[in-house]
């Protein structure tokens, strides 16, 4: 669906387009171009109206997500260095690597249950380490990176091979690295052989991977189980639909969906040149490409600024971020903590169809783990309010003290004055 705020007051009606396009036929050809097919565009003048949804509004670990990765990269620093800890000075130069707008000490210094902090050998200079509970995780989290190392790389190639070159800068897999669950020395860890480090145009050092036949998405692999998709060319593919409490369409957005779910559906892994850019199938490729990237993202979610990085490379339109708004039944733009958050609605509302990442459950942990700072930080606060309250006490009894020992000296004072003078 297009959805355009037409100035002109000329244009009052519905319109729409078709165009023919005739695929090529040739027998080395793909099983995609062997087929012919009219592509729709179909013009909505309709603003799609946004629903706040305070169940995917609540996900903690989704809308933590931004700081946890600033705590998780402290945290690696740490848990690397042989002597496991660090003086501050190690990293407080550095804040910027970590994203950070505040000072590092003051940032270790916010989650307590994470980070412990003591006084160091030398000069007396803060020192940082990771709490027990914090060791624990980084232990567990070493352990999935290691047994699901199969599984993490396969991820990265779907992300690769969803590319239109089959290759991707390196700089822009850094960029997901966090959202895919990749680790920073992912390069050597993963390097089965498969991979090729390419330059890019603009000079770019680029990650290639050679294609291994057929590439199912998850949503044709889920339709294959339910028996309502056989993997055709061209073949109609339906998106599950996950309404929010009260979001209700306009009827001509209902009915244009309803059209829009019969369309065929092209798989973010096949070629997609032969498509007219303004058509409906289009636009359903580019659904289907932000669907499937999610699916492969840890908690299925993403800051949408984060995504435009892609569009060149993934051959997403210019306003590729305008799909999340679109399509309110597949994905939720949650603007919680001031940030523009997309989330893939079936994650969460039909756990079973979406395989679980294996770094989903770790950093759940650190986010529950974060949590227990606050109430550390409340009872430090009020520990140290009751001791300045009793400090206070004890220097007001002590000035009284003081006060009554000079009254008395003064008393004393006088008195043998007035004897000296009898």
């Amino acid at each position: 669906m297009i959805v355009r705020n037409w100035k002109s007051k000329c244009i009052k009606a519905l319109t729409s387009a078709s165009q023919n396009l005739i695929f090529p036929l040739a027998n080395n050809d793909p099983p995609n171009l062997q087929c012919s097919y009219t592509q729709t565009q179909s013009y909505v003048q309709v603003t799609m109206k946004w629903k706040k949804d305070p169940y995917f509004d609540s996900i903690e670990h989704i809308h933590k997500s931004t700081e946890l990765k600033r705590i998780v990269s402290l945290k690696n620093v740490i848990a690397r260095n042989t002597n496991g800890c660090i003086p501050i000075s190690d990293v407080s130069k550095k804040g910027l690597q970590f994203d950070l707008k505040i000072k590092v000490a003051r940032f270790f210094r916010q989650y307590p249950s994470i980070f412990e902090e003591y006084v160091g050998p030398h000069h007396n200079l803060p020192w940082f380490r990771l709490t027990q509970r914090a060791a624990e995780i980084d232990r567990e989290e070493m352990s999935v990176l290691e047994d699901q190392k199969g599984g993490l790389t396969e991820r990265l190639k779907k992300f690769i091979w969803m590319s239109k070159e089959k290759a991707v800068p390196l700089k822009i897999i850094q960029g997901m690295a966090w959202y895919l669950g990749l680790p920073d020395d992912y390069l050597q860890r993963f390097d089965d052989g498969s991979f090729r480090l390419v330059d890019l145009e603009g000079g770019l050092k680029g990650l290639a991977v050679e294609s291994q036949g057929r590439v199912l998405s998850v949503l044709q692999k889920n339709a294959m189980k339910q028996g309502v998709y056989s993997g055709e060319p061209m073949e109609a593919l339906q998106f599950p639909l996950f309404p929010s409490k009260g979001l209700r369409l306009k009827r001509k957005i209902a009915d244009w969906l309803i059209e829009y779910q019969k369309l065929p559906y092209v798989s973010p892994y096949e070629d997609y040149s032969y498509l007219d850019t303004d058509s409906d199938i289009a636009e359903k490729r580019v659904v289907g490409f932000l669907h499937e990237l999610l699916c492969l993202f840890v908690d299925h979610s993403a800051e949408r600024k984060r995504l435009l990085c892609l569009k060149k490379y993934f051959g997403l339109p210019q306003k590729v971020h305008k799909a999340f708004e679109r399509h309110p039944h597949i994905f939720y733009l949650s603007f919680r903590n001031k940030t523009r958050t997309a989330i893939l609605k079936e994650a969460y509302r039909d756990e079973s169809a979406i395989e679980r990442h294996p770094l989903s459950r770790v950093r759940q942990k650190y986010v529950e783990l974060m949590m227990e700072s606050d109430p550390i930080l409340k009872r430090r606060r009020r520990s140290s309010t009751q001791v300045e309250a009793i400090d206070n006490e004890k220097s007001e009894s002590d000035l009284d003290c003081h006060c009554d020992s000079a009254l008395a000296s003064t008393e004393y004072s006088s008195n043998e004055v007035v004897a000296g003078g009898s």
